[in-house]
């Protein structure tokens, strides 16, 4: 039963790691604006750009989902 659905397994344990690595950063990141007193504005900044960043994690895995679906990859 686990080798039928190890490419599953596979796909999530990759996606929670992935999620892991963001939080990671986001809360390294935290760490550092707060230690070296970065002003409103730049954390602002910072924040979105880790947010886009996983934005486009979770478009791009759902553009390859939508395509396996279709068959097209």
């Amino acid at each position: 039963m686990l080798a039928e659905y190890f490419d599953l397994i596979e796909s999530i344990g990759l996606d929670l790691f992935f999620a892991f690595i963001f939080v990671f950063i986001g809360l390294t990141v935290r760490d550092v604006m707060k230690t070296n007193n970065v002003p409103p504005i730049g954390q602002a900044i910072i924040y979105l750009v880790l947010l886009l960043g996983c934005v486009g994690f979770v478009a791009k895995s759902i553009i390859q989902y939508v395509f396996e679906a279709q068959g097209v990859g």
